[in-house]
């Protein structure tokens, strides 16, 4: 079977570690990520097609590009300002709903026919999509879709594609700063990484290399039996 590896979001900090952690596996990576990702943080030898994942046509364009796929990695992510619920306003909620759960729908309608039979999809969730938390509504929210939306593609996909999702607690990349491609990667975090880490039983927050194994677990032949699963990973802030 083909080694090639999509990865949406490709370019952000899970992304490039999850870019040399699949080339040291023995996948071909190629990238699909937002134009200014991609110039942001170019990758040397590896294929990069722009993608603007809440479009359908670029989505549709950028899947005509691709060959066979050993799996596909959906990575894609968009965190709102940390208010109440009752506080944001419509587009708020609407952009939320739009860059995580939309996006992962026509991300798959799009990518899911490259993959080759026996082959898989790693969809990203959030640990906040199981576990309420303060000012994380629209986001949680939109992570809960994406939970059952893995769920239902991996019911109607099998047994020719698994389907299953990471479910991460906080990560130490640009994400907690805005995400890679919309903020200033050398800004604060929105948290104090520390004091967040000091609180987890394993003693620190996560890193990317925490995600992106798990990841490639789940695109290996050792996960062959398992799809429909939420995988939590959060070092044991949550116990599901």
């Amino acid at each position: 079977m083909t080694r090639a590896l999509a990865i949406l979001g490709g370019c952000g900090g899970i992304g490039r570690q999850l870019v040399r952690d699949a080339q040291a596996a023995g996948y071909t990576p190629i990238v699909l990520d937002l134009p200014r990702s991609i110039e942001a943080h170019p990758l040397e030898g590896v294929t990069c097609i722009a993608v603007d994942a809440t479009s359908e046509d670029s989505l549709a364009a950028a899947a005509a590009q691709l060959p066979q796929l050993a799996g596909v990695v959906n990575l894609c992510g968009y965190v709102t300002e940390a208010l109440p619920v009752m506080d944001h306003d419509a587009a708020d909620w609407a952009a939320a709903m739009e860059g995580n759960l939309h996006s992962a729908f026509l991300a798959a309608k799009a990518l899911v026919p490259h993959i080759a039979p026996g082959g898989a999809l790693v969809m990203t969730g959030s640990g906040l999509g199981h576990f309420a938390r303060p000012g994380y509504g629209p986001y949680a929210l939109s992570k809960a879709g994406v939970a059952m939306l893995t769920k239902q593609l991996a019911l109607e996909l099998a047994p020719d594609v698994r389907v299953n999702c990471v479910a991460p607690s906080a990560v130490e990349t640009a994400f907690l700063t805005g995400g890679t491609g919309r903020s200033d990667e050398a800004a604060p975090s929105r948290f104090d990484t520390k004091a967040y880490g000091a609180n987890i039983p394993m003693g620190r927050i996560a890193q990317p290399a925490d995600i992106t194994q798990p990841i490639l677990f789940l695109l290996s032949d050792a996960a062959g039996y398992i799809t429909g699963q939420i995988l939590h990973i959060n070092g044991g802030a949550y116990m599901p």
